[in-house]
């Protein structure tokens, strides 16, 4: 028996160079039947050029404009879809998969048609042996926790997994829908996890898939990273939480006294400008 045709979408902006090292390793993959599709998100230097370049065979979609994670990924997924896809593998530009990731994921959704989606166990990129997140992690709506998970015990919590490696069934694509691009950066993983539960689909994790992640690439440690992390996790919240506004304040507490422990009074700013952003949010 054939194995399922997987589509493997990985969103390009800026970083080719992270890039170009993921597709340099996907190519080592153990699992026969895939497709892999990199769409460019209207990068403004010479991502595109050095990615023809090294792969000139590569199928590659430049986009107008920058859509964000969610908007790029479903130009990618609607492809995927058209083109018979079991399974799409949404794949960070800046993670190393093991051979046997996508295959392990493959084999662990095949064993329950109720699995909508299985993550990979992710590791640091600079410490391959400190497990990053278990796949995904949880979200605790009534009061506005959202954490990463790092161990098989804590899978029972698992709300969503990482749009850093995120494998989805085709029946849930068709069920759920693609993902919410009122999440331009942040917060679609989570929102996508919730919403598989909400229709009734189990969330999974394969612990043979190993990835590196070497996570933030386009905004890490900035100010602008933390502004928009706190914008749209309270979309998030106003949208999934049966009591939006005691789930942001407990969000922002908890945030309020991270970045004062660590006498970091300048992302406090940027936190109160990602609240006001995050309330007037369309949903």
């Amino acid at each position: 028996m054939a194995e399922p045709l997987v589509y493997i979408l990985v969103l390009n902006y800026r970083a080719w160079r992270d890039t170009l090292l993921c597709l340099k390793a996907l190519e080592r993959l153990e699992y026969p039947n895939y497709r892999l599709l990199v769409l460019d998100n209207a990068s403004d230097n010479d991502a595109v050029a050095q990615l023809r370049a090294a792969f000139p065979q590569l199928e590659l979609i430049v986009l107008e404009r920058n859509l964000g994670f969610a908007g790029g990924n479903n130009v990618g997924l609607r492809r995927a879809l058209a083109e018979g896809a079991a399974y799409v593998w949404l794949l960070n530009p800046d993670t190393i998969s093991e051979p046997g990731a996508l295959a392990a994921m493959v084999e662990r959704a095949e064993q329950d048609p109720r699995i909508g989606a299985v993550g990979a166990v992710l590791y640091e990129m600079d410490n391959p042996a400190q497990v990053q997140a278990w796949g995904g992690g949880e979200v605790v709506l009534s009061w506005g926790l959202i954490r990463l998970l790092t161990h098989p015990r804590q899978a029972a919590r698992l709300s969503y997994i990482s749009g850093a490696s995120l494998l989805v069934r085709r029946a849930a694509l068709e069920q759920v829908g693609l993902l919410d691009e009122g999440f331009f950066m942040y917060g679609e993983d989570c929102d996508y996890g919730l919403r598989l539960r909400k229709a009734g689909f189990l969330l999974a994790v394969a612990p043979q898939a190993r990835v590196r992640h070497k996570g933030g690439t386009s905004w890490h440690g900035s100010l602008q990273a933390d502004e928009n992390f706190a914008a749209y996790n309270v979309r998030l919240f106003r949208k999934h939480a049966p009591w939006p506004r005691l789930a942001v304040a407990g969000y922002t507490l908890f945030w309020l006294a991270e970045y004062s422990l660590r006498g970091r009074f300048d992302k406090v700013g940027a936190l109160w400008r990602g609240l006001r952003r995050g309330w007037q949010l369309p949903l």
